[in-house]
């Protein structure tokens, strides 16, 4: 059987559209050869929700979204999306809206409930839920920080500020005039390091001698300490409470006026007479100075001198 040009032709232009459907449905996520639920979902914001957009349980994939657009009253976006037939869970399932992926745009995951409220049927509006994205978190978690960020850069310009009043050009000159002396000071410092360690280098020995020195003389105060702690003491201490007992006796005696030397204290009598006497005696060593003849006679040839005395 030939078949005429015009026939092949109208078959060939069947066949691509019908190629064109099945895409076309395939791209928009529905299959005109399997049975499918309709249900419907509403969000207050789908911003990366594209039709065909994965709609999933558990990560595996059980629809397409068919549809974005407002809901009656204009308040919130109706999304409707396809499911499986052969899936029976209950009406009350959460159609949650997720990121998929830093650049996979966004899906809907379903979490099935299989005990609370009748299967779900075509038609049926799930209770809706987003779950915040990564991008999302990042903002949250950068937001404080951002904010501390300002606060301190707008701190960093107050100081800056301050700083750029107070390091005026005298400022500025004191402050390396400063840092100058301070340069020169850790110089100085330096050499006079370098000169202690020359001393320290050239007199080694007689330091070392100096503390061998010092370590034997705390040695033998050491061995001092070791024997006075060994000295009887209680000796020495029963001794100077004897002394000390009969000095007081003496003290007692002399206030008590008892014996010659008492007496000399209180009795003005024995004192004035002593007083006399220690007077007297000095007139006659006075007069035995000035006339020792009158006292002393001495003579070699006995009566020749007298006579000579009494010439």
């Amino acid at each position: 059987m030939n078949l005429s040009r015009e026939v092949k032709t109208a078959i060939l232009i069947l066949g691509c559209i019908v190629i064109f459907i099945f895409g076309f449905s395939y791209l928009k996520g529905s299959s005109l050869l399997k049975q499918e639920k309709t249900v419907h979902a509403l969000y207050q914001d789908v911003e990366g929700l594209v039709v065909g957009a994965n709609v999933t349980i558990s990560g595996m994939n059980v629809g397409k979204v068919k549809q974005i657009d407002f809901d009656e009253s204009y308040k919130k976006i109706k999304v409707t999306f396809s499911l499986r037939e052969d899936l029976s869970f209950s009406d009350q399932s959460v159609a949650q809206l997720y990121e998929a992926g830093l650049i996979g745009g966004k899906a809907i995951a379903i979490l099935p409930q299989y005990e609370e409220g009748n299967v779900i049927q075509s038609g049926a509006v799930l209770p809706s839920e987003i779950k915040p994205g990564l991008t999302e978190l990042v903002n949250q978690q950068i937001a404080p920080l951002q904010d501390k960020i300002e606060g301190l850069l707008t701190s960093a310009d107050s100081l800056f500020a301050g700083v750029s009043n107070v390091m005026n050009y005298d400022t500025q000159n004191n402050l390396k005039a400063t840092l100058e002396n301070f340069a020169k000071t850790i110089e100085n410092i330096n050499t006079l390091t370098s000169r202690v360690n020359r001393i320290v280098d050239a007199n080694e020995t007689e330091l070392n001698n100096t503390l061998s020195n010092i370590s034997e003389l705390s040695g033998n105060l050491n061995q001092l300490t070791d024997s006075l702690s060994q000295a009887p003491l209680n000796t020495t201490l029963k001794n100077f409470e004897v002394t000390s007992a009969q000095l007081k006796k003496i003290i007692d005696r002399l206030e008590s006026g008892a014996g010659s030397a008492g007496k000399l204290l209180y009795e003005d009598e024995l004192y004035d007479n002593l007083l006399k006497s220690t007077k007297a005696l000095e007139l006659l060593l006075s007069d035995l100075q000035a006339h020792p003849k009158r006292y002393v006679h001495f003579s070699i040839f006995g009566k020749k001198e007298e006579s000579n005395e009494k010439n």
